[in-house]
Protein backbone atom coordinates (compact mmCIF):
# COMPACT_ATOMS: atom_id res chain seq x y z
CA UNK A 1 0.00 0.00 0.00
CA UNK A 2 1.53 3.17 -0.81
CA UNK A 3 0.38 5.78 0.88
CA UNK A 4 1.35 8.40 3.73
CA UNK A 5 0.80 6.93 7.13
CA UNK A 6 0.51 8.34 10.70
CA UNK A 7 4.19 7.92 10.81
CA UNK A 8 4.49 10.31 8.15
CA UNK A 9 1.87 12.85 9.60
CA UNK A 10 3.27 12.96 13.32
CA UNK A 11 7.10 13.67 11.59
CA UNK A 12 4.88 16.40 9.83
CA UNK A 13 4.06 17.83 13.10
CA UNK A 14 0.24 18.17 14.33
CA UNK A 15 0.95 19.73 17.12
CA UNK A 16 -1.86 22.26 17.78
CA UNK A 17 -3.82 21.22 14.41
CA UNK A 18 -7.28 19.90 14.07
CA UNK A 19 -7.00 16.38 13.10
CA UNK A 20 -10.10 14.23 11.91
CA UNK A 21 -10.17 10.51 12.58
CA UNK A 22 -12.29 7.78 11.49
CA UNK A 23 -12.64 4.94 13.81
CA UNK A 24 -14.35 2.02 13.93
CA UNK A 25 -16.09 1.70 17.19
CA UNK A 26 -19.06 -0.28 16.25
CA UNK A 27 -19.22 -2.54 19.12
CA UNK A 28 -21.87 -5.33 19.96
CA UNK A 29 -24.11 -3.76 23.14
CA UNK A 30 -26.62 -5.75 25.08
CA UNK A 31 -30.18 -4.83 26.12
CA UNK A 32 -29.00 -2.55 28.86
CA UNK A 33 -26.82 -0.48 26.15
CA UNK A 34 -23.53 -2.28 28.31
CA UNK A 35 -20.73 -2.94 26.01
CA UNK A 36 -19.90 -6.93 25.39
CA UNK A 37 -17.19 -6.81 23.93
CA UNK A 38 -14.96 -3.49 23.53
CA UNK A 39 -12.52 -5.14 21.16
CA UNK A 40 -12.79 -2.38 18.26
CA UNK A 41 -12.34 0.47 21.10
CA UNK A 42 -9.55 -1.31 22.64
CA UNK A 43 -7.80 -1.72 18.55
CA UNK A 44 -8.92 2.14 17.94
CA UNK A 45 -6.67 3.49 20.88
CA UNK A 46 -2.90 3.28 19.69
CA UNK A 47 -3.66 6.17 16.62
CA UNK A 48 -5.94 8.15 19.08
CA UNK A 49 -3.44 7.71 21.65
CA UNK A 50 -0.22 8.83 19.04
CA UNK A 51 -1.98 11.83 17.85
CA UNK A 52 -2.90 13.12 21.77
CA UNK A 53 0.13 12.54 22.81
CA UNK A 54 1.81 14.74 19.58
CA UNK A 55 -0.55 17.69 20.90
CA UNK A 56 -3.17 17.33 18.12
CA UNK A 57 -6.81 17.97 18.53
CA UNK A 58 -8.05 15.08 17.73
CA UNK A 59 -12.00 15.15 16.78
CA UNK A 60 -13.29 11.25 15.98
CA UNK A 61 -15.77 10.14 13.74
CA UNK A 62 -17.77 6.38 13.71
CA UNK A 63 -20.82 4.85 13.72
CA UNK A 64 -22.80 2.50 15.76
CA UNK A 65 -25.65 -0.01 14.52
CA UNK A 66 -28.02 0.87 11.76
CA UNK A 67 -29.91 4.07 12.70
CA UNK A 68 -32.39 5.05 9.83
CA UNK A 69 -30.32 8.67 8.93
CA UNK A 70 -31.39 10.19 12.30
CA UNK A 71 -30.75 10.36 15.75
CA UNK A 72 -31.90 7.22 17.40
CA UNK A 73 -30.96 6.97 21.62
CA UNK A 74 -30.62 3.42 21.64
CA UNK A 75 -27.71 3.92 18.98
CA UNK A 76 -25.80 6.94 20.64
CA UNK A 77 -21.97 6.41 21.19
CA UNK A 78 -22.30 7.79 24.71
CA UNK A 79 -21.20 4.10 26.04
CA UNK A 80 -18.60 4.02 23.91
CA UNK A 81 -17.47 7.58 24.73
CA UNK A 82 -17.19 6.72 28.52
CA UNK A 83 -15.10 3.62 27.11
CA UNK A 84 -12.67 5.10 25.40
CA UNK A 85 -12.10 7.74 28.07
CA UNK A 86 -10.90 4.73 30.36
CA UNK A 87 -8.65 3.21 27.88
CA UNK A 88 -7.04 6.45 26.87
CA UNK A 89 -6.84 7.53 30.59
CA UNK A 90 -8.33 10.90 29.98
CA UNK A 91 -11.65 13.21 29.20
CA UNK A 92 -13.51 12.18 25.48
CA UNK A 93 -16.35 14.74 25.32
CA UNK A 94 -19.23 13.17 23.41
CA UNK A 95 -20.61 15.81 21.01
CA UNK A 96 -24.58 16.12 21.26
CA UNK A 97 -24.61 16.23 17.07
CA UNK A 98 -22.57 15.23 14.14
CA UNK A 99 -21.54 18.41 12.51
CA UNK A 100 -24.47 20.75 14.38
CA UNK A 101 -24.14 23.59 16.95
CA UNK A 102 -22.81 21.37 19.48
CA UNK A 103 -20.10 19.70 17.55
CA UNK A 104 -18.78 22.84 16.14
CA UNK A 105 -18.79 24.86 19.36
CA UNK A 106 -16.93 21.63 21.00
CA UNK A 107 -14.44 21.52 18.42
CA UNK A 108 -13.30 25.53 18.27
CA UNK A 109 -12.83 25.28 22.37
CA UNK A 110 -10.36 22.00 21.48
CA UNK A 111 -6.70 22.84 23.07
CA UNK A 112 -4.10 20.47 22.20
CA UNK A 113 -4.08 17.08 23.28
CA UNK A 114 -7.85 17.25 23.79
CA UNK A 115 -10.06 14.31 22.21
CA UNK A 116 -13.88 14.95 20.93
CA UNK A 117 -16.51 12.12 19.69
CA UNK A 118 -18.60 13.19 17.48
CA UNK A 119 -22.36 11.48 17.76
CA UNK A 120 -23.05 8.34 15.63
CA UNK A 121 -22.44 9.47 11.85
CA UNK A 122 -25.21 7.47 10.69
CA UNK A 123 -27.77 10.02 12.48
CA UNK A 124 -26.90 12.17 9.62
CA UNK A 125 -28.31 10.90 5.88
CA UNK A 126 -25.75 12.07 4.11
CA UNK A 127 -23.01 9.82 5.55
CA UNK A 128 -24.54 6.91 3.58
CA UNK A 129 -26.30 8.42 0.77
CA UNK A 130 -25.93 7.32 -2.74
CA UNK A 131 -25.49 11.40 -3.79
CA UNK A 132 -22.10 12.34 -4.32
CA UNK A 133 -22.93 15.64 -3.41
CA UNK A 134 -24.53 15.52 -0.75
CA UNK A 135 -21.77 13.29 0.97
CA UNK A 136 -19.64 15.75 -0.62
CA UNK A 137 -21.64 18.73 1.92
CA UNK A 138 -21.53 16.44 5.23
CA UNK A 139 -17.66 15.78 4.30
CA UNK A 140 -16.93 19.86 4.25
CA UNK A 141 -18.87 19.85 7.24
CA UNK A 142 -16.30 17.18 8.85
CA UNK A 143 -13.33 19.36 7.25
CA UNK A 144 -14.95 22.58 9.22
CA UNK A 145 -14.32 20.86 12.20
CA UNK A 146 -10.48 21.06 12.18
CA UNK A 147 -10.06 23.76 10.02
CA UNK A 148 -7.64 24.37 7.00
CA UNK A 149 -4.81 22.99 7.93
CA UNK A 150 -6.29 20.13 9.46
CA UNK A 151 -5.64 16.36 8.55
CA UNK A 152 -7.72 13.09 8.15
CA UNK A 153 -6.37 9.85 9.52
CA UNK A 154 -8.51 6.37 8.21
CA UNK A 155 -8.60 4.62 10.92
CA UNK A 156 -11.49 2.56 10.41
CA UNK A 157 -10.48 -0.74 8.45
CA UNK A 158 -13.76 -2.29 9.21
CA UNK A 159 -15.32 0.67 7.32
CA UNK A 160 -13.01 1.03 4.24
CA UNK A 161 -15.02 -1.29 2.04
CA UNK A 162 -17.92 1.64 2.38
CA UNK A 163 -17.60 4.41 -0.05
CA UNK A 164 -19.10 6.94 2.61
CA UNK A 165 -18.67 10.93 3.60
CA UNK A 166 -16.59 9.83 7.11
CA UNK A 167 -14.52 7.34 5.16
CA UNK A 168 -14.06 8.30 1.70
CA UNK A 169 -15.26 12.02 0.73
CA UNK A 170 -12.94 13.26 3.53
CA UNK A 171 -10.08 11.76 2.28
CA UNK A 172 -10.81 13.73 -1.09
CA UNK A 173 -10.92 17.09 1.21
CA UNK A 174 -7.87 16.92 3.50
CA UNK A 175 -4.51 15.26 3.65
CA UNK A 176 -4.95 12.23 4.31
CA UNK A 177 -3.15 9.21 6.15
CA UNK A 178 -3.55 5.49 6.78
CA UNK A 179 -3.37 5.35 10.92
CA UNK A 180 -1.96 2.23 12.55
CA UNK A 181 -4.75 0.06 12.26
CA UNK A 182 -5.61 0.32 8.67
CA UNK A 183 -1.57 -0.17 7.50
CA UNK A 184 -1.49 -2.97 10.20
CA UNK A 185 -4.72 -4.31 8.32
CA UNK A 186 -3.57 -4.49 4.92
CA UNK A 187 -0.23 -5.55 5.42
CA UNK A 188 -1.53 -8.93 6.74
CA UNK A 189 -4.04 -9.51 3.97
CA UNK A 190 -1.24 -8.83 1.65
CA UNK A 191 0.75 -11.68 3.41
CA UNK A 192 -2.29 -13.57 2.72
CA UNK A 193 -2.68 -12.95 -0.68
CA UNK A 194 0.53 -12.57 -2.20
CA UNK A 195 2.71 -15.13 -1.54
CA UNK A 196 1.36 -17.18 1.49
CA UNK A 197 3.61 -19.95 2.86
CA UNK A 198 2.19 -23.59 2.58
CA UNK A 199 0.26 -25.34 3.44
CA UNK A 200 -2.38 -22.85 3.35
CA UNK A 201 -6.36 -23.36 5.02
CA UNK A 202 -9.32 -21.53 5.14
CA UNK A 203 -11.64 -21.96 7.37
CA UNK A 204 -15.03 -20.63 6.59
CA UNK A 205 -18.55 -20.54 8.70
CA UNK A 206 -21.10 -18.41 9.24
CA UNK A 207 -24.86 -18.54 8.24
CA UNK A 208 -25.21 -18.38 4.57
CA UNK A 209 -23.25 -19.69 1.62
CA UNK A 210 -24.36 -16.45 -0.11
CA UNK A 211 -22.57 -14.37 1.97
CA UNK A 212 -19.07 -16.24 1.27
CA UNK A 213 -19.84 -17.02 -2.38
CA UNK A 214 -17.30 -14.77 -3.47
CA UNK A 215 -14.36 -15.17 -1.28
CA UNK A 216 -14.97 -19.70 -1.55
CA UNK A 217 -14.62 -18.66 -5.40
CA UNK A 218 -11.60 -16.50 -4.95
CA UNK A 219 -10.00 -18.79 -2.32
CA UNK A 220 -10.47 -22.38 -3.31
CA UNK A 221 -8.08 -22.37 -6.41
CA UNK A 222 -5.30 -20.83 -4.04
CA UNK A 223 -5.76 -22.61 -1.21
CA UNK A 224 -4.78 -25.80 0.21
CA UNK A 225 -7.22 -26.76 2.31
CA UNK A 226 -10.67 -24.76 2.66
CA UNK A 227 -12.83 -25.95 5.54
CA UNK A 228 -16.44 -25.23 5.55
CA UNK A 229 -18.37 -25.09 8.85
CA UNK A 230 -21.53 -23.15 10.49
CA UNK A 231 -24.99 -22.82 9.49
CA UNK A 232 -23.20 -22.97 5.52
CA UNK A 233 -22.44 -26.50 5.04
CA UNK A 234 -25.91 -27.53 5.28
CA UNK A 235 -26.48 -26.25 2.21
CA UNK A 236 -23.38 -28.05 0.52
CA UNK A 237 -24.80 -31.24 2.34
CA UNK A 238 -27.55 -31.28 0.78
CA UNK A 239 -25.90 -30.40 -2.72
CA UNK A 240 -24.60 -33.80 -2.14
CA UNK A 241 -28.20 -35.02 -1.76
CA UNK A 242 -28.45 -35.86 1.61
CA UNK A 243 -31.16 -34.53 4.10
CA UNK A 244 -30.51 -31.80 6.75
CA UNK A 245 -33.25 -31.50 8.38
CA UNK A 246 -34.61 -28.54 9.86
CA UNK A 247 -31.36 -27.31 9.26
CA UNK A 248 -30.29 -23.62 7.95
CA UNK A 249 -30.41 -24.38 4.13
CA UNK A 250 -30.66 -21.90 1.07
CA UNK A 251 -32.31 -24.03 -1.45
CA UNK A 252 -31.29 -21.37 -4.12
CA UNK A 253 -27.86 -22.30 -3.46
CA UNK A 254 -27.91 -25.52 -3.67
CA UNK A 255 -26.96 -25.94 -7.46
CA UNK A 256 -24.19 -23.23 -6.61
CA UNK A 257 -23.18 -25.79 -4.01
CA UNK A 258 -23.05 -28.70 -6.28
CA UNK A 259 -20.86 -27.10 -8.78
CA UNK A 260 -18.51 -25.79 -6.05
CA UNK A 261 -17.93 -29.48 -5.18
CA UNK A 262 -17.33 -30.84 -8.60
CA UNK A 263 -14.57 -28.04 -8.97
CA UNK A 264 -13.10 -27.87 -5.99
CA UNK A 265 -14.00 -30.97 -4.53
CA UNK A 266 -10.07 -31.77 -3.61
CA UNK A 267 -10.07 -28.57 -1.66
CA UNK A 268 -13.52 -28.70 0.02
CA UNK A 269 -14.11 -30.68 3.78
CA UNK A 270 -16.74 -30.62 4.95
CA UNK A 271 -18.16 -31.55 8.80
CA UNK A 272 -18.89 -35.35 8.48
CA UNK A 273 -20.91 -35.32 12.04
CA UNK A 274 -23.27 -32.70 13.69
CA UNK A 275 -24.20 -31.64 16.42
CA UNK A 276 -28.24 -31.47 16.04
CA UNK A 277 -30.94 -30.03 18.40
CA UNK A 278 -35.10 -30.23 18.95
CA UNK A 279 -35.18 -26.52 18.19
CA UNK A 280 -33.12 -23.28 18.35
CA UNK A 281 -32.56 -22.61 22.16
CA UNK A 282 -29.63 -22.79 24.60
CA UNK A 283 -31.71 -25.61 26.72
CA UNK A 284 -32.67 -27.70 23.97
CA UNK A 285 -32.51 -31.60 23.54
CA UNK A 286 -29.49 -32.53 21.63
CA UNK A 287 -27.71 -35.45 19.96
CA UNK A 288 -24.55 -36.05 17.38
CA UNK A 289 -25.01 -37.97 14.75
CA UNK A 290 -23.35 -38.50 11.25
CA UNK A 291 -23.57 -35.88 8.63
CA UNK A 292 -25.76 -38.08 6.11
CA UNK A 293 -28.07 -39.17 8.97
CA UNK A 294 -29.49 -35.56 10.02
CA UNK A 295 -33.07 -36.36 11.20
CA UNK A 296 -36.03 -34.99 10.19
CA UNK A 297 -37.37 -32.01 12.55
CA UNK A 298 -34.20 -31.68 13.91
CA UNK A 299 -31.69 -28.79 12.90
CA UNK A 300 -27.56 -28.76 13.55
CA UNK A 301 -26.25 -26.11 15.24
CA UNK A 302 -22.82 -27.21 15.35
CA UNK A 303 -20.39 -29.59 14.21
CA UNK A 304 -19.74 -32.67 15.39
CA UNK A 305 -16.34 -34.23 17.49
CA UNK A 306 -15.07 -36.08 15.01
CA UNK A 307 -15.79 -33.27 12.23
CA UNK A 308 -13.23 -30.80 15.12
CA UNK A 309 -11.23 -33.91 14.91
CA UNK A 310 -10.47 -34.17 10.88
CA UNK A 311 -10.21 -30.00 10.92
CA UNK A 312 -7.87 -30.33 13.27
CA UNK A 313 -5.46 -32.63 11.75
CA UNK A 314 -5.35 -30.06 8.78
CA UNK A 315 -5.07 -27.38 10.63
CA UNK A 316 -2.15 -27.88 12.74
CA UNK A 317 0.03 -28.71 10.34
CA UNK A 318 -1.14 -25.24 8.58
CA UNK A 319 1.40 -22.79 7.53
CA UNK A 320 -1.22 -19.91 7.04
CA UNK A 321 -4.69 -19.87 8.42
CA UNK A 322 -7.17 -17.88 7.47
CA UNK A 323 -10.55 -18.07 9.60
CA UNK A 324 -13.96 -15.80 9.28
CA UNK A 325 -17.56 -17.35 11.11
CA UNK A 326 -18.04 -19.61 13.86
CA UNK A 327 -18.81 -23.45 13.09
CA UNK A 328 -21.69 -23.29 15.14
CA UNK A 329 -23.75 -21.23 17.53
CA UNK A 330 -21.30 -20.90 19.87
CA UNK A 331 -23.25 -17.75 22.04
CA UNK A 332 -25.14 -21.54 23.58
CA UNK A 333 -22.77 -23.52 25.37
CA UNK A 334 -23.99 -26.90 23.81
CA UNK A 335 -23.03 -26.02 20.38
CA UNK A 336 -19.52 -23.85 21.05
CA UNK A 337 -17.32 -27.10 21.08
CA UNK A 338 -16.75 -26.43 17.29
CA UNK A 339 -15.85 -23.29 17.20
CA UNK A 340 -13.62 -23.91 20.17
CA UNK A 341 -12.05 -26.84 18.85
CA UNK A 342 -11.93 -25.58 15.47
CA UNK A 343 -9.66 -21.91 17.13
CA UNK A 344 -7.79 -24.05 19.79
CA UNK A 345 -6.51 -26.03 16.28
CA UNK A 346 -5.71 -22.36 14.61
CA UNK A 347 -4.26 -21.45 18.25
CA UNK A 348 -1.63 -24.75 18.28
CA UNK A 349 -0.47 -23.46 14.29
CA UNK A 350 0.70 -20.52 15.62
CA UNK A 351 2.55 -22.03 18.03
CA UNK A 352 4.07 -24.21 15.91
CA UNK A 353 5.26 -20.85 13.58
CA UNK A 354 1.72 -20.33 11.48
CA UNK A 355 0.78 -17.12 10.49
CA UNK A 356 -2.67 -17.00 11.49
CA UNK A 357 -5.56 -14.56 10.91
CA UNK A 358 -9.19 -14.35 12.66
CA UNK A 359 -11.19 -12.54 9.89
CA UNK A 360 -13.29 -10.36 12.18
CA UNK A 361 -16.87 -10.15 12.49
CA UNK A 362 -18.47 -13.09 14.33
CA UNK A 363 -15.25 -15.27 14.77
CA UNK A 364 -13.26 -12.33 16.75
CA UNK A 365 -16.49 -12.50 19.15
CA UNK A 366 -16.43 -16.09 19.78
CA UNK A 367 -12.35 -16.05 20.19
CA UNK A 368 -13.28 -13.43 23.69
CA UNK A 369 -16.39 -15.20 24.44
CA UNK A 370 -14.83 -18.25 24.88
CA UNK A 371 -11.77 -17.04 26.91
CA UNK A 372 -9.62 -17.75 24.27
CA UNK A 373 -6.05 -15.28 24.39
CA UNK A 374 -5.81 -12.91 21.39
CA UNK A 375 -2.00 -13.45 21.33
CA UNK A 376 -2.77 -17.33 20.34
CA UNK A 377 -2.97 -16.10 16.81
CA UNK A 378 -1.15 -13.56 14.69
CA UNK A 379 -3.54 -11.11 13.66
CA UNK A 380 -7.40 -10.84 14.39
CA UNK A 381 -9.09 -8.57 12.30
CA UNK A 382 -11.34 -5.42 13.69
CA UNK A 383 -13.22 -5.48 9.62
CA UNK A 384 -15.09 -8.55 8.77
CA UNK A 385 -16.73 -8.04 5.72
CA UNK A 386 -13.54 -5.66 4.57
CA UNK A 387 -11.16 -8.55 4.86
CA UNK A 388 -13.48 -10.54 2.86
CA UNK A 389 -13.80 -8.20 0.07
CA UNK A 390 -9.86 -7.58 -0.25
CA UNK A 391 -9.89 -11.09 -0.57
CA UNK A 392 -12.10 -11.45 -3.06
CA UNK A 393 -9.67 -9.40 -4.85
CA UNK A 394 -11.90 -6.34 -4.67
CA UNK A 395 -11.03 -2.71 -4.53
CA UNK A 396 -11.94 -0.89 -1.22
CA UNK A 397 -13.25 2.93 -1.49
CA UNK A 398 -11.01 4.00 1.63
CA UNK A 399 -8.11 2.84 0.82
CA UNK A 400 -8.31 3.61 -2.73
CA UNK A 401 -9.23 6.94 -1.92
CA UNK A 402 -5.92 7.35 0.08
CA UNK A 403 -3.53 6.08 -2.20
CA UNK A 404 -4.86 9.67 -4.36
Amino acid sequence: MTVQTLQDLLAEGVEGRGVLVRSDLNVPLDDNGQITDPGRIIASVPTIQALVEAGAKVVVMAHLGRPKGEPDAKFSLAPVAAKLAELLGRNVQLAGDVVGYDALSRSEGLTDGDVLLLENVRFDPRETSKDESARAKLAAAFVELVGDDGAFVSDGFGVVHREQASVYDVAQQLPHYAGTLVAAEVEVLQKLTEDPARPYAVVLGGSKVSDKLAVIEALAPKVDTLVIGGGMCFTFLAAQGLPVGGSLLQAEMIDTCKDLLERFGDVLHLPVDIVVADKFAADADTKTVASTEIPDGWLGLDIGPESVSRFSALLTEAKTVFWNGPMGVFEFEKFAAGTRGVAEAIVTATSKGAFTVVGGGDSAAAVRALGLPDDGFSHISTGGGASLEYLEGKELPGISVLEG
